[in-house]
């Protein structure tokens, strides 16, 4: 408190308070927070593509005479590979595999009801190859070939590393 002097011509001396100057809040020099940095965007993941569409070179002919070419195969699982190996007509004669096991895989054909190796067996032998091959493709992706160099004349060439039969791998 301060006192204050009296005017020339003015009353006695009063001590009158006199209000402390205020402190200013304290002010931080500080730079503040930087903003978190926007999270990089999560890379897409492509969900897995478990069905494939095909179309018969020929086409099967049912009963009826109908032509069915459009299909679609799964892919094969470890069980759809291994079940036919413990068939009678697989153990007798190994070359069946692949009918048995394209007529797991195979879950559409044109109109069809249901596709089983019965309908398989009775396909062209063109379509039949056709399948086999599709079978491969879409069961390895693409990486049964790998590119070599002949380590004599150095000429490069690619070599098939899966199995030549399905359900070889």
């Amino acid at each position: 408190m301060r006192r204050t002097a009296a005017r020339a011509g003015a009353g006695p001396v009063v001590d009158a308070p006199v209000p402390e100057p205020v402190a200013a809040p304290e002010q931080s020099f500080a730079p503040a927070p930087a903003a978190a940095p926007a999270p990089a965007p999560a890379p897409v993941a492509q969900p897995l593509r478990t069905e494939f569409p095909f179309e018969l070179p020929r086409g099967y002919v049912d009963d009826a005479g109908t032509v069915h070419r459009d299909g679609v195969m799964r892919l094969a699982t470890a069980r759809d590979e291994l079940i036919p190996l413990r068939d009678v007509r697989v153990q007798e004669n190994p070359a069946y595999l692949s009918v048995v096991l394209l007529g797991r895989v195979i879950t559409r054909l044109g109109t069809l009801a249901m596709v089983h190796d019965g309908i398989v067996e009775n396909m062209f032998a063109s379509d039949l190859a056709f399948l086999q091959d599709f079978y491969r493709q879409v069961n390895a992706e693409g990486h049964t070939r790998a590119s070599v160099e002949c380590p004599h004349c150095s000429e490069p060439f690619e070599v098939e590393l899966g199995g030549s039969r399905l359900g070889e791998s």
